[in-house]
């Protein structure tokens, strides 16, 4: 173990670069072992921030009530993207009572029971789309065929978008998660989307339907969310259960196959595959960078650091996932792991909500996948994989299979 340096000493600048297939970036490695508190200073916006990538600090930082999410509204914090993904007002960067407000709304949507309801029609969709992918023949691209469409249809029938419109809103989603494209740019879809989900809430103010998107327009008649408010959900709903969970299913099926004494064991033990779930949101690097910032509203104490008020602080969940004083061989896969839960939802107040649903996406996903295609293997080599650049969520381009 390296020697801890004062925190705060130096400033890192960290471009976050592109990096091959799942590995973990090289300076959150170094600086969990040797500086984790530290300055850092991204790309783009002004100034340096404190990044946590230790555990217990990790989950600190995100449950003290004395740093906001709200105050980074209008504040050209140092960030890893040309424009803010998350809008003024929204869910993300509100703090209570307005987050708590916000987040009740769809709160109940992806609770336990919900999702429990939700899977059988996952299941059927899944059976559905590897029968045509069976159809068509190896090799197939997994991410065209299964963890692309699966959760872009269940995220759009929950919301009640109409199927012809998935093909619009995935156009958006790969620019608003861009580090690539302009601020101008990104502003211009931003515009696009929230005047789709402008139109849309006054179709179902007129003709409500039995989804969550009519139950949210409810919600804003009523005076219990703004306009703003409900676009921004409509946009994190949309953004995460088209994009990420793609990324996160298609990531671990690339993990099982390229451990394959680990995939040998969870196939001679289909039991495991919950706790098999948990060690690979654990196990992958799913996004570049950090997530969104917080800003201090008094002094306060991390770790061996000294925050000042109005200090701006990210964490690193990715980082605290492979803390080497919480899990053992943090940089080992191992399905069979029972430690400490994984922070790849987030932590305290900003916790995912759709935490649950993508966990059953990625159970029902892999179950079906394992369980129909017993001689599944990757199609290409290794070296031959293409993965995204440019995009804050991490995964492959295509995920070329054959069985």
């Amino acid at each position: 173990m390296a020697s801890v340096r004062t925190p705060g000493e130096t400033v890192h600048d960290w471009p976050v670069d592109h990096l091959p297939a799942l590995a973990f970036d090289p300076l959150m490695h170094r600086l969990l072992r040797e500086e984790p508190i530290a300055r850092i200073r991204l790309r783009f916006g002004e100034g340096d921030a404190w990044l946590a990538t230790r555990y217990e600090d990790v989950k600190t930082v995100a449950a003290d009530p004395r740093l906001s999410r709200a105050l980074t509204v209008d504040r050209p914090v140092t960030s890893m993207t040309p424009h803010v993904v998350a809008p003024a007002g929204g869910v993300g960067r509100t703090d209570p009572p307005d987050h708590t407000r916000i987040r009740r709304h769809v709160a109940l949507t992806f609770g336990r029971k919900r999702v429990a309801a939700l899977r059988p029609r996952a299941e059927e969709l899944a059976e559905q789309m590897l029968s045509r992918m069976a159809e068509h023949g190896a090799p197939a691209d997994l991410t065209e065929w299964l963890t692309g469409p699966l959760p872009a249809q269940l995220i759009g029938e929950l919301l009640g978008v109409p199927p012809h419109d998935l093909d619009r809103l995935q156009n958006w989603r790969s620019v608003i998660l861009s580090s690539n494209h302009s601020e101008k740019e990104s502003n211009a879809v931003k515009g696009e989307i929230a005047g789709y989900f402008k139109a849309m809430a006054a179709h179902r103010r007129e003709q409500p339907g039995d989804d969550l998107f009519s139950a949210l327009v409810e919600a804003q008649k009523d005076g219990g969310l703004s306009m703003p408010e409900l676009i921004s959900l409509a946009v994190m709903l949309v953004l995460n259960g088209m994009d990420a969970v793609r990324n996160q299913v298609s990531n671990m099926v690339y993990a099982l196959l390229t451990h394959p004494e680990q995939l040998a064991a969870l196939r001679a033990r289909p039991d495991l595959l919950p706790q098999a779930v948990e060690e690979l949101l654990r196990y992958i690097p799913h996004r570049n960078g950090v997530g969104l910032p917080r800003i201090a509203t008094e002094d306060l104490q991390v770790g061996d650091a000294t925050i000042r008020s109005g200090e701006v602080v990210y964490v690193s969940y990715l980082a605290a996932n492979r803390d080497p004083s919480v899990f053992t061989e943090p940089d080992r896969l191992d399905l069979t792991r029972d430690e400490s839960p994984n922070l790849s939802f987030g932590h305290g107040p900003h916790y995912c909500v759709g935490a649950m649903i993508t966990r059953m996406e990625a159970e029902v996903m892999l179950t079906a996948l394992l369980s129909r295609f017993p001689g599944l293997r990757l199609a290409v080599p290794e070296s031959e994989m293409r993965w995204r650049r440019g995009s804050i969520n991490r995964g492959p381009e295509s995920l070329p299979v054959a069985w």
